[in-house]
Protein backbone atom coordinates (compact mmCIF):
# COMPACT_ATOMS: atom_id res chain seq x y z
CA UNK A 1 0.00 0.00 0.00
CA UNK A 2 2.78 2.54 0.73
CA UNK A 3 3.75 1.97 -2.98
CA UNK A 4 0.28 3.72 -4.01
CA UNK A 5 0.28 6.27 -1.80
CA UNK A 6 4.21 7.50 -3.32
CA UNK A 7 2.75 7.14 -6.66
CA UNK A 8 -0.08 9.25 -5.72
CA UNK A 9 2.31 11.77 -3.86
CA UNK A 10 4.41 11.96 -7.54
CA UNK A 11 1.85 12.51 -9.52
CA UNK A 12 0.19 15.04 -7.23
CA UNK A 13 3.97 16.88 -7.08
CA UNK A 14 4.03 16.47 -10.83
CA UNK A 15 0.95 17.89 -11.53
CA UNK A 16 1.61 21.22 -9.33
CA UNK A 17 5.15 21.74 -10.88
CA UNK A 18 3.34 21.38 -14.37
CA UNK A 19 0.64 24.05 -13.45
CA UNK A 20 4.05 26.12 -11.85
CA UNK A 21 5.84 26.04 -15.32
CA UNK A 22 2.44 26.84 -17.48
CA UNK A 23 1.84 30.19 -15.50
CA UNK A 24 5.36 31.14 -16.42
CA UNK A 25 4.56 30.97 -19.72
CA UNK A 26 1.82 33.06 -19.23
CA UNK A 27 1.60 36.59 -21.05
CA UNK A 28 -0.20 38.89 -18.67
CA UNK A 29 -1.78 41.81 -20.21
CA UNK A 30 -0.95 45.48 -19.00
CA UNK A 31 -3.45 47.99 -17.79
CA UNK A 32 -4.05 50.03 -20.72
CA UNK A 33 -4.82 46.41 -22.80
CA UNK A 34 -7.16 45.51 -20.06
CA UNK A 35 -8.85 48.71 -19.40
CA UNK A 36 -9.49 48.90 -23.77
CA UNK A 37 -10.81 45.25 -23.63
CA UNK A 38 -13.05 45.39 -20.68
CA UNK A 39 -14.38 47.97 -22.16
CA UNK A 40 -15.46 46.13 -24.97
CA UNK A 41 -16.69 43.58 -23.80
CA UNK A 42 -18.73 45.33 -21.33
CA UNK A 43 -19.79 47.74 -24.36
CA UNK A 44 -20.48 44.45 -26.74
CA UNK A 45 -22.80 42.99 -23.62
CA UNK A 46 -24.97 46.58 -23.61
CA UNK A 47 -25.60 46.06 -26.83
CA UNK A 48 -25.95 43.16 -27.53
CA UNK A 49 -28.44 42.92 -24.34
CA UNK A 50 -30.95 45.73 -26.01
CA UNK A 51 -30.97 44.45 -29.53
CA UNK A 52 -32.38 41.05 -27.55
CA UNK A 53 -34.69 43.25 -25.64
CA UNK A 54 -35.35 44.67 -28.76
CA UNK A 55 -36.20 41.89 -30.26
CA UNK A 56 -38.59 40.38 -27.51
CA UNK A 57 -40.65 43.30 -27.34
CA UNK A 58 -40.77 42.61 -31.03
CA UNK A 59 -41.54 39.28 -30.88
CA UNK A 60 -44.14 39.67 -27.91
CA UNK A 61 -46.19 42.71 -29.50
CA UNK A 62 -46.85 40.04 -32.92
CA UNK A 63 -47.82 37.14 -30.54
CA UNK A 64 -50.08 39.64 -28.37
CA UNK A 65 -51.63 40.71 -32.08
CA UNK A 66 -52.23 36.89 -33.03
CA UNK A 67 -53.50 35.61 -29.44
Amino acid sequence: MADGANTTEKKTTSFFKGVKAEFKKIIWPDKNTLFKETVAVLSSTVVLGAVIALLDMGIQAVLNLIL
